[in-house]
């Protein structure tokens, strides 16, 4: 950054405070500094818009019973290539047709490990907690070895 000439540094510095505006010098630094920081805050704004987006797709989820990791697994396994970005629009602005497309991805998902075990056991019951008592202590040893 040290090749900046006396003008590009005084154009840079403009509205800068004190003598950061008007010796170069010091201007040269702050500038320097303040162009980190926008290279910086350019990457920033996009991570702060994916975060905000996935919020709303979130939100959206959880009105219709869908965690939001499950519905983007189900998109992939479903083949739907929709970007985040468009899921909170239609999240938003759409939400019958993002209704649509969570009917479309949730006989994708695969319950968990431990739920398939306990439904093919034919358990039906609280979905958290001890196994029922009338299981076999096979049915249990296998339950706890799938949550580790």
């Amino acid at each position: 950054m040290s090749g900046m000439n006396k003008k590009l540094v005084k154009k840079f510095a403009k509205g800068f405070r004190g003598r950061a505006k008007n010796c170069v010098r010091i201007a040269r630094n702050r500038v320097e500094k303040a162009l980190q920081h926008s290279y910086r805050g350019r990457k920033q704004k996009k991570r702060d818009a994916r975060e905000a987006w996935i919020m709303q797709v979130n939100a959206g989820c959880t009105q219709y019973g869908v965690s939001y990791n499950t519905l983007i697994s189900g998109m992939k396994v479903a083949n739907i290539e929709l970007n985040r970005k468009m899921l909170a629009e239609l999240a938003q602005n759409e939400p019958l047709s993002f209704q649509s497309i969570i009917a479309h991805v949730k006989p994708n998902v695969k319950p968990a490990r431990t739920q398939r075990i306990l439904e093919e056991a034919g358990y039906t019951g609280m979905r958290l907690g001890n196994p029922p008592p009338s299981m076999s202590k096979e049915m249990k040893d296998l339950i706890y070895t799938a949550e580790r």
